[in-house]
């Protein structure tokens, strides 16, 4: 695991209460799953444009537009990484294929072991919001998230889950794994979005 090179103050780019690392350290709850491609696919569901779930084979959903970004990743446990090239499928490009119903206002993206992370629509459909195979043009690590992780670069990396399997289309909010368990429901690293106890009226749903 790489050390921490310097603190925000240095460093304008980090969100406060953060510090520059170098390397990317391994951070997740639970045992990392074992990839079967011939049973892995990935769901579009909930309240679609057309009622339809869709679906996805990881042959399939690895011949989708691949698309990089560069962009930054800031964990909830203060350490972040700036300019990373990651490599994907753009959620753009799954909005495009399994639109939203009109009144859609949030999405609930799943996870293996049932884990989910909520997010609001704006917040998925950002523009460099990707569902990463890659990172540095190599395939990710099964401990970063292979198959297939969720980047959402302006958010706290917990709204991004690991071993990604499908998204929730949602007419109202709801609370995910870990803001179910005392973690913030938007998660803004830049308003230091960590907590709970921190939310102010309207950003979340009761616990």
């Amino acid at each position: 695991m790489g050390q921490p090179e310097s603190r925000g103050a240095e460093h304008p780019q980090l969100p406060p209460g953060q510090r520059l690392q170098r390397g990317w350290p391994v951070t997740h709850y639970g045992p990392v799953p074992k990839f079967r491609p011939e049973r892995w696919e990935f769901r579009a569901f909930g309240a679609t444009a057309d009622a339809e779930k869709r679906c996805w084979s990881h042959e399939e959903f690895t011949a989708l537009p691949y698309a990089t970004v560069v962009a930054d990743m800031h964990c909830v446990t203060k350490f972040s990484m700036l300019g990373a090239e990651w490599g994907g499928v753009l959620t753009k490009t799954i909005l495009d294929l399994a639109p939203p119903a009109p009144d859609v206002t949030h999405v609930m993206v799943w996870a293996e072991y049932g884990f989910s992370s909520n997010v609001r629509l704006e917040d998925f459909a950002a523009e460099k919001c990707i569902f990463a195979t890659h990172r540095s043009g190599e395939l990710l690590t099964a401990e970063h998230g292979f198959p297939v992780r969720l980047i959402v670069p302006h958010l706290y990396a917990w709204k991004g889950p690991k071993w990604v399997r499908g998204i929730e289309y949602m007419r109202a909010d709801r609370r995910g794994f870990w803001e179910e368990r005392g973690y913030h429901n938007l998660g803004d690293p830049w308003r230091e979005q960590r907590y709970s106890y921190q939310e102010e009226p309207g950003e979340g749903p009761e616990l």
